[in-house]
């Protein structure tokens, strides 16, 4: 008996696994680079990349991403969204 091919564990999902992202602009609409610990990040359902924004807004609201929009693979969802607590 032979048994399928298991994933390993140790290599990098790819991005149909994580599809879930999202954009940073500044005021102005313009791309912004963010620090590397912020940048990059890939979810795999929405729900976990919502919740990641709501630990990490307000580091990138210091980093000068004014808002926000969320992708699944090449579709935008929502966005842009504003960071400012007053918009």
């Amino acid at each position: 008996m032979s048994l399928p091919d298991i994933p390993s564990p140790f290599r990098p999902p790819t991005e149909p696994e994580q599809p879930w992202w999202w954009s940073f602009t500044g005021h102005g609409d313009t791309p912004v680079e963010v620090p590397a610990e912020l940048e990059g990040h890939r979810f795999v359902s929405q729900s976990d990349a919502e919740t990641w924004m709501g630990l990490a807004w307000q580091e990138l609201d210091g980093a000068g991403v004014a808002a926000v929009t969320l992708h699944d693979l090449d579709r935008a969802v929502y966005g842009p969204m504003s960071l400012s607590p007053h918009d």
